[in-house]
């Protein structure tokens, strides 16, 4: 009997002259067998988003993507410390949001 073995990763071949992408902003669409990853980049004063890159995939290779990259960002954030996301509060923050120093006194 023989036992199944896991699909083995083909190498990855990346061209020297492949540009990078930066991104800031991705749209997310779908249909019943495809999802959509449109990423763009929007800077301040810019009327819209340009979209840079177009990514489509199987919601099985969607969902295999996800958890592959929920996995790697918790590595990160386990080697570099916690990403915050903007609106995050801590405690601290919540507790002393209302204090003010007291005003100066007044004179009579």
């Amino acid at each position: 009997m023989t036992s199944a073995q896991p699909p083995s990763v083909p190498p990855f071949q990346v061209p020297a002259d492949l540009p990078v992408t930066y991104a800031n902003l991705v749209r997310i669409s779908h249909s019943p067998t495809e999802l959509v990853l449109d990423f763009a980049h929007f800077l301040p004063g810019d009327a819209s988003a340009r979209v840079c890159a177009r990514v489509a995939m199987t919601p099985l290779s969607a969902k295999l993507f996800l958890s592959a990259f929920q996995e790697n960002l918790n590595r990160y954030e386990a080697s570099f410390g916690e990403i915050r996301l903007p609106g995050d509060t801590s405690l601290a923050s919540d507790l002393f949001r209302g204090i003010r120093p007291p005003d100066p006194p007044t004179e009579k």
